[in-house]
């Protein structure tokens, strides 16, 4: 059972994102990756796989944010607060500001796993974007700091962290049991 779940949901924008219905895509995520509907994503039964002591660490931007809370709710969890603000540097077009931030929430599921390491983690991260929906290396590290001993699983993950369990197609092996359990209903 994991004490840290770091996920970055492959939000569904339905092919419009920034530019509008009808018109040429922006190279949202549709182009680069298997996305799905937050229905389809809360069905995922990760309070399967999480100890009654959790932190949940999740990625949205800023159209999902709605959808981000009620995903928390569904996965069984409680948000807390605002765990990561990522300043790419770069702006998007966006339908009313240009899009330069993704947000990376905490929920809470029981108590705040113990033992607690760095207790004096910034909040900002300004690092460049690199590739689409690639997040700093450095959110990692610092959940890392802040939470060293804990069991850690990156969902919906695209590398192997050393030190994590992952899970996601772009990813390498996940533990069985994981893949059981998550598409288990609740």
């Amino acid at each position: 059972m994991y004490q840290i779940v770091y996920a970055d949901p492959p939000w569904d924008y339905n092919n419009v994102q920034h530019r509008g219905k009808g018109k040429p895509t922006s190279g949202g995520a549709a182009i680069h990756y298997n996305t799905h509907s937050a229905k389809d994503i809360a069905k995922l039964n990760v309070a399967s796989i999480c100890d009654k002591d959790c932190l949940l660490f999740l990625w949205t931007t800023s159209p999902h944010l709605d959808q981000a809370f009620d995903l928390i709710r569904a996965w069984g969890f409680k948000h807390a607060t605002i765990a990561f603000v990522w300043d790419k540097q770069r702006p998007n077009p966006g339908y009313y500001t240009m899009s330069q931030v993704e947000i990376c929430l905490v929920a809470k599921r029981g108590k705040i796993p113990q033992p607690r390491g760095a207790r004096n983690i910034r909040q900002l991260v300004s690092e460049k974007r690199r590739a689409h929906s690639q997040k700093p290396d450095e959110v990692r590290k610092r959940i890392e700091a802040m939470f060293p001993t804990q069991k850690k699983i990156e969902l919906f993950a695209r590398c192997q962290p050393e030190g994590w369990d992952v899970w996601g197609n772009e990813a390498g092996e996940s533990p069985e049991w994981v893949c059981e359990k998550l598409f288990l209903a609740p």
